[in-house]
């Protein structure tokens, strides 16, 4: 028993720095499912078959696999799942700690130069620190070909012998990559103290590609996009680019640390010696339109999305062989041929990586019922193709019209048959029309619709079908197998369909006759103009709609058949405008958009859009709180100008019941008092004495004719 225990794996702590960078992720996570030892065993342990993984899988926990600790290139960035322990540090003494603790140190300088640095810090600090070890270290040193960008050929005479690990001597460095062949040495030289107790090794890894893309990935992405005319190849494209895809150099990796071999400087390439130009073309045939450009080496350098490092390396122009690996190592390869031999795996693996699948979607309904105006919103939201049939049919036929054209070009014969052919087709389209009220048959638009779906910008970024197919044996033709394709079978349960333009939601949109009459009715004028929206044409539309779409026979039958069951809503109760509310509930149910996300100039003209918006909602803010403390002073002074009219009336009143109170009195006093007064006043007057209020009293009292 005791011995069975020790025979199990022992797990080894691996540092791999940057683990939510391109390399330092994939090669961590492809270490975190290794087991120790694995790559000496005949059949390897390890990444068998996760070729076809996503990049969000989660290898299962196996006993003694290599336990991941790293540093993150961006702090805010979450630790990894895979990843037992980030390393958060101040100083370089407190990640020295760290390094201690592990058993063999992989420092990735290919990507950010900022590590190299750091990389030659960490080794000498290990290397002084030698005689502390509690056990054997490794240091693996992941640098680039570029060291070897400037190497004279080993033959003048026979410029096409590779170089391999014996001729590392003789390397010269790309003048922007002189730092890295000082790391490389200084590596190689610390390793030669105590090859018992630290040992060092340096990887000259070729261009990495694969999962998701690196320096790569401006080719991927332009093409996937389908934005630019045509994918560019920097200067005449003749230049070999090393390559390695980025599992298979982890794979080397994983044989370096299980079998620390003698041999100190590898180099990590695939058996591919493809030109930059077979690259481009390669991406541009798989991904895109297949159109590839010259441009100069001035002209490429003046992209944003292309860094100085990424386009020296591009045009590095080296002819290599990793002879060690090949004889040395047992590696399970994703890529041994290359790129250019594995691309249609290679784009799957970028797609999934980076989560660009296509989203197809198909909206069903009567006429008027909103179709296309839901459509074009959810387009714009998840970067769709919006698929209407007059637009379809438009393109096509100037393809057609295009390529026929070219037959009275004299261009070569190939294309001189395929002119033929289009001529021919133009020529039954037309008299299909002729013979049926100027209406094109559904073969016809039913091939111009396969080719459309098929196409590549609909097969990289999805669509949505809006009112095609309209029937049953439309959707049948439409979404068929070719002959040499396979579709789905499943026992024959379900029908065959075509994989990759079937939808995966359908949307049945539908409201009342007399609804879709009102609002037709309330449309602009302009909007029904020389439309069939007018109230004879949308009546005889929605008898057809009607006619071909019973509960017995209708085309959502052929999607619930095939289990894809149509999403039912009511526009009737959308009460929003441009039918906001239906969109939305849409979104929600799709889910989030499947594609790179706005640009940096779409985020602008977002943050435009938004500022504009919000200050025209404080504008509006500002001149209803203006209107608002108008009305308020208004109503103030109508109310104080009423006030003061009421305080008027009210003194105008009293002043009349004054009046009204003082009339008895003032009789009074003019019969009985004023004229005995009077005559006091006038005696006073006529006497004069010293004191006329005295006498004026004593006169009023003798003369008062009520007291005797």
């Amino acid at each position: 028993m005791a011995d069975a225990i020790d025979d199990r794996p022992q797990s080894k702590r691996i540092f791999v720095n940057h683990v939510d960078a391109y390399s330092g992720k994939n090669i961590s996570k492809f270490l975190s499912d290794c087991v120790v030892g694995s790559s000496l065993e005949e059949g390897e342990e390890g990444s068998e078959g996760e070729e076809d993984r996503g990049s969000d899988y989660i290898p299962p926990s196996k006993e003694g696999t290599y336990t991941i600790i790293g540093t993150l290139q961006n702090p805010a960035n979450a630790k990894p799942d895979w990843v037992k322990e980030v390393v958060q540090y101040a100083a370089k003494e407190e990640l020295a700690d760290h390094l201690m603790e592990c058993d063999i140190i992989i420092y990735d300088i290919t990507e950010d130069p900022d590590q190299i640095d750091e990389a030659t810090w960490a080794c000498s600090a290990l290397h002084a620190e030698l005689e502390h070890f509690d056990n054997p270290k490794m240091f693996i040193l992941l640098s680039s070909v570029m060291t070897w960008a400037k190497s004279k050929p080993l033959d003048p005479d026979d410029p096409e012998i590779p170089f391999t690990e014996d001729d590392y001597r003789r390397r010269k460095p790309h003048p922007n990559f002189k730092n890295h062949i000082s790391a490389e040495k200084l590596v190689i030289k610390n390793g030669k103290t105590n090859k018992g107790k630290f040992v060092t090794y340096v990887v000259a890894a070729g261009l990495a590609f694969g999962m998701g893309e690196s320096i790569f990935h401006f080719l991927f992405k332009a093409a996937w996009e389908g934005k630019s005319p045509a994918l560019q190849v920097f200067g005449t494209g003749t230049n070999i680019v090393p390559s390695i895809h980025i599992k298979d150099l982890a794979g080397v990796l994983q044989n370096i640390c299980d079998q620390r071999p003698k041999t100190r400087y590898i180099v990590a390439v695939d058996d591919s010696q493809n030109t930059l130009e077979e690259i481009v073309r390669h991406i541009s045939t798989h991904l895109g339109d297949g159109k590839v450009k010259h441009v100069t080496k001035e002209e490429a350098l003046l992209s944003k999305d292309l860094a100085q490092a990424d386009f020296d390396q591009l045009l590095v122009n080296l002819r290599m062989e990793a002879m060690f690996v090949k004889e040395s190592m047992r590696i399970m390869w994703i890529a041994e041929t290359g790129m250019c031999e594995n691309i249609d795996t290679v784009i799957r693996e970028y797609k999934q990586s980076r989560g660009l699948l296509p989203m197809r979607a198909c909206i069903m309904g009567p006429p008027a019922v909103g179709k296309t105006t839901i459509a074009k919103k959810l387009c714009e939201h998840y970067k769709l193709h919006h698929i209407k049939i007059k637009d379809v049919i438009d393109e096509a036929v100037e393809n057609l019209k295009r390529l026929s054209a070219r037959a009275d070009e004299g261009e070569e014969e190939e294309d001189d048959g395929k002119a033929q052919e289009a001529q021919e087709l133009l020529d039954a389209i037309q008299e299909s029309r002729e013979s049926n009220n100027d209406r094109i048959e559904d073969q016809y638009i039913i091939r111009f619709y396969r080719e459309k779906l098929r196409s590549m910008p609909c097969q990289n970024q999805g669509f949505i079908l809006d009112g095609f197919p309209k029937t049953y044996e439309q959707a049948k033709e439409l979404f068929a197998v070719d002959d040499e394709e396979e579709g789905e079978d499943e026992g024959g349960k379900v029908p065959s369909y075509h994989k990759g333009t079937m939808p995966e939601v359908v949307i049945s949109l539908d409201a009342p006759d007399d609804f879709l009459k009102v609002r037709v009715m309330n449309l602009p004028e302009g909007q029904v103009a020389g439309t069939h929206n007018t109230e004879e044409g949308l009546t005889r539309r929605l008898t057809e709609f009607r006619n071909i779409n019973r509960e017995d026979e209708t085309i959502l039958n052929y999607f619930d058949e095939l289990e894809i069951h149509p999403d039912h809503i009511d526009v009737s109760k959308d009460v929003s405008d441009d039918m906001r509310q239906t969109v939305d509930k849409l979104i929600k149910s799709m889910g989030e958009p499947r594609n790179y996300g706005p640009t940096p100039e779409e985020l602008e003209e977002m943050e435009r859009k938004a500022t504009e918006e919000r200050l025209k909602r404080e504008a509006q803010e500002q001149e209803e709180q203006e209107r608002k403390e108008a009305e308020e002073a208004a109503e103030r002074a109508r109310r104080q100008e009423e006030w003061a009219e009421r305080l008027d009336e009210v003194r105008r009143q009293e002043q009349e019941v004054l009046e009204a109170q003082s009339t008895p009195l003032r009789n009074y006093l003019m019969k009985h008092v004023m004229p005995t007064l009077t005559q006091g006043l006038i005696e006073a007057c006529k006497v004069r004495p010293d004191d006329p209020v005295d006498f004026l009293a004593e006169y009023l009292f003798k003369s008062n004719p009520q007291v005797d």
